[in-house]
């Protein structure tokens, strides 16, 4: 089956493309579109490209955050600005895969792929994008929630808040192929404290559900507490209530749950 490909100067022309073609796939950096055609995926029958700078525009000056979809991994990394999200981006395979992976295509990466988007929904974080409905902005969790129904739409951004301080964003990926391997689970909490306690508390887990999701009852224990031993041990207990984790060669369901609030223990404490 041959595959068209079709390239567009901007963003609005190829989304236009994407939503009249039930068969298109936008291209970024190729590691999802290109993997799935090389299998033989012979749903996808047009790539859709754009060279619109847009996708690939940082804007990191103020404590807003924009990220346009088409940013590479390693040019997060390249950016001091955005020290903040340097662990999850270089938690994302090897060398070859963070020079050609992009933010936008991490939101559709299946389990125990995605992790990026773990650290985006911690964060908050918003999705701008575009199809025949025009440009909108969808909040994180709800994008991911509906992502199937999002095949027909292009990504043009995501922005978060800039974490208040150092410590309020942590990250941590348990990979048995380190650091490129599938995710066994992947951990982000972002703690914003006011007057010494937990204000806006968010957990977020990938792997353990079929799309990134919150442990909201672990939220609900942070929420208003001082980041004490009794919270941190009350949290890793709650963490897999509302869960689905899966079986697969990296990991059964069950070894996932056992390891869940182990692994949100020492984040919590600050040591990993």
């Amino acid at each position: 089956m041959a595959v068209t490909v079709k390239t567009f100067a901007s963003t609005s022309e190829a989304a236009g493309a994407l939503s009249a073609d039930r068969g298109a796939r936008y291209l970024g950096g190729g590691t999802l579109v290109m993997r799935a055609l090389n299998e033989g995926d012979v749903s996808v029958s047009t790539v859709i490209r754009a060279s619109d700078q847009t996708l690939t525009r940082v804007d990191a000056s103020g404590p807003r955050v924009t990220l346009g979809a088409g940013i590479t991994f390693a040019k997060i990394l390249a950016e001091r600005d955005l020290g903040f999200l340097h662990a999850p981006a270089r938690s994302i395979g090897g060398p070859a895969v963070r020079n050609m992976g992009t933010v936008g295509g991490n939101l559709f990466a299946p389990s125990p792929y995605g992790d990026f988007a773990v650290a985006l929904l911690a964060l908050d974080a918003t999705v701008a994008v575009q199809g025949g409905f025009g440009t909108r902005d969808i909040a994180i969790e709800e994008f991911l929630q509906s992502r199937e129904r999002q095949a027909g739409t292009l990504v043009l951004s995501v922005s978060c808040a800039r974490p208040a301080s150092a410590d309020a964003f942590r990250y941590h990926k348990v990979a048995r192929i380190k650091p490129k391997g599938g995710s066994v689970i992947t951990l982000a909490a972002h703690l914003p404290i006011s007057g010494g306690r937990i204000a806006g508390a968010r957990i977020a887990l990938g792997s353990m559900a079929p799309t990134q999701i919150r442990a909201r009852a672990a939220e609900r224990v942070l929420e208003g507490r001082s980041l004490d031993a009794a919270t941190i041990g009350a949290a890793a207990s709650a963490v897999t209530e509302g869960t689905s984790p899966f079986d697969n060669a990296l990991g059964s369901a069950w070894y996932r749950r056992e390891i869940a609030g182990v692994h949100l223990r020492r984040l919590l404490s600050g040591q990993e």
